[in-house]
């Protein structure tokens, strides 16, 4: 997936969750962030941040921030509709009969369907944003979708489905992630529980720039 228009930033601050400011062609411009989570470690004053202007109308932003470059040099999407895109891209080649997106199961809307022959697949999809010495860490905030999502896929896999947890990394460099204990201990909980009942886990590195998100392979989790 790549984006349109992009623009360089400054990061100056983030308000609230769905805001930030930056410096843009020298003036402070409001941009809309496009990640509920934490960033904390991202989101640092005169941080290199790149945005997207959509063009919808009414909208109260012009620009999207979409991506932003840690200290240490790497490019972080922090689009949170990114990962969908572009798991999406990949499963287009993973030889599926038929691929249907948020696709109601139980309580909840699943990210992807799929059917190859007979067989089918449930796969719920993560961006992971939250990278420490090399390993990726997910959530970076508290989730309670996120577990219902991982009851509901062990609930599939009893019913004879095959059920998958790919979590796509926003970043380069890392191809591991690991529940975040500090921030929900309750998705690392429901996770091994997961795992245990025969959920599959899939970690899915990409290439990543300012402009492009890309999943270059799947790793299964060992």
């Amino acid at each position: 997936m790549r984006y349109d228009n992009l623009v360089r930033a400054d990061f100056l601050d983030r308000p609230n969750r769905f805001i930030a400011h930056v410096c843009l062609y020298g003036r402070t411009e409001t941009v809309h962030v496009k990640n509920t989570g934490r960033c904390g470690e991202l989101f640092l004053p005169g941080a290199e941040v790149y945005l997207t202007a959509p063009g919808t109308p009414g909208r109260k932003t012009a620009y999207d921030l979409v991506a932003v470059r840690k200290e240490n040099g790497l490019v972080v999407n922090v689009d949170s509709q990114a990962p969908n895109l572009a798991a999406r891209e990949w499963l287009d080649g993973q030889g599926y009969d038929e691929i249907r997106p948020e696709y109601r199961y139980g309580g909840s809307r699943i990210d992807f369907y799929m059917r190859r022959g007979s067989e089918r697949f449930l796969l719920e999809v993560k961006g992971c944003t939250l990278e420490v010495n090399g390993t990726g860490y997910f959530p970076d905030a508290p989730t309670d979708r996120g577990v219902k999502h991982l009851r509901e896929l062990t609930r599939a896999v009893s019913e004879g489905w095959r059920a998958m947890l790919a979590f796509v990394i926003q970043m380069e460099g890392v191809t591991r992630v690991e529940p975040n204990p500090d921030t929900h201990p309750a998705f690392g909980e429901a996770l091994s529980r997961a795992q245990q009942a025969g959920v599959e886990v899939l970690f899915l590195p990409c290439r990543v720039k300012p402009d492009a998100l890309e999943v270059l392979a799947a790793l299964p989790a060992l």
